[in-house]
């Protein structure tokens, strides 16, 4: 079929149109809204700690624009605008920044990511997911938001073979320990069932004492600890002085110095930022976990 040339270049348009428009990716977010990925972002702010080190880790660190003042890892990250806490970010500072993609998860307030929505700004929502295995879609997730598929698929890769070798690793093991989970440095707040940390002691070939309760995070009471009595305490905190403190608090805790773990003195510290963010970083907090659980299984094992 010949075609003259006033009926060329329309079908040329066309067919541009139809090219171009088979390019536009959409994809949608934890809320249900859709994203346009057909251009990779060129301004980012990232609304949790471990979005910001997923970013990094994909090689978009000069691509973000705001962070949150938790956010703090790289290194990097601190030289990055501050736009406030996850919980009470500044809209406004949001704004000024002229963002092309906001990264936020469910963790953020709802409200918030509304109001994002209702001033038109470009926020993606993530769902953070209850084990570890969800970090991995998470960072592909990412990776396709950022048109970053390759190096997600590289990270993934990579964390996946440190997962299955700590996974080989306790193959063997006879006996899951009995665990108390101690947050925050100090008290007795802990994680249930419903929490990814549940997960992380889980897959460490552990015993959560709270891991019945269906909750994610929950304050036990004294008679419950005593009862539960564990063979092991981990103290998930900041820095080795807050551990130091929140160890000494519990031996000191006249009903506790029967407890098992007080006895033979297995209380250890479990740096609070890689075990409470779901990234890059989330197998070596499952790693330290393992070992400290199953020291016997894990002689120079991971660093081969």
């Amino acid at each position: 079929m010949r075609r003259n040339k006033t009926q060329i270049v329309p079908f040329l348009l066309f067919l541009s149109a139809a090219l171009f428009a088979g390019q536009i990716k959409t994809i949608k977010d934890a809320l249900g809204f859709s994203f346009d990925v057909s251009s990779p972002p060129k301004r980012i702010i990232s609304l949790s700690p471990n979005i910001t080190e997923i970013l990094f880790a994909l090689g978009l660190g000069n691509k973000i624009v705001g962070v949150t003042r938790y956010c703090d890892y790289p290194p990097e990250a601190l030289k990055i605008e501050k736009i406030g806490g996850m919980v009470n970010p500044n809209l406004e500072k949001i704004k000024a920044l002229n963002p092309d993609l906001i990264i936020s998860f469910r963790g953020n307030p709802l409200r918030i990511l509304k109001r994002l929505k209702k001033l038109g700004l470009p926020l993606f929502a993530l769902e953070m997911g209850r084990d570890i295995e969800s970090v991995f879609p998470l960072i592909k997730k990412i990776g396709v938001l950022t048109q970053k598929e390759k190096e997600a698929k590289f990270l993934i890769q990579s964390m996946k073979k440190k997962y299955y070798k700590i996974q080989e690793a306790l193959l063997n093991v006879e006996k899951d320990p009995k665990v108390f989970f101690s947050l925050h440095g100090m008290g007795l707040w802990t994680c249930g069932k419903d929490s990814f940390l549940d997960d992380l002691v889980r897959k460490a070939k552990g015993v959560n004492i709270a891991g019945k309760i269906q909750r994610k995070w929950l304050h036990i009471n004294r008679e419950q600890l005593i009862h539960e009595d564990p063979e092991i305490i981990i103290i998930i905190s900041k820095s080795q002085e807050e551990f130091d403190r929140a160890k000494e608090w519990i031996k000191k805790e006249k009903p506790f110095e029967r407890l098992r773990a007080v006895v033979t003195d297995n209380i250890y510290h479990l740096d609070e930022n890689i075990a409470t963010r779901p990234g890059p970083r989330f197998i070596d907090a499952l790693a330290e976990l393992a070992r400290i659980l199953h020291p016997k299984h894990f002689e120079d094992k991971l660093s081969k």
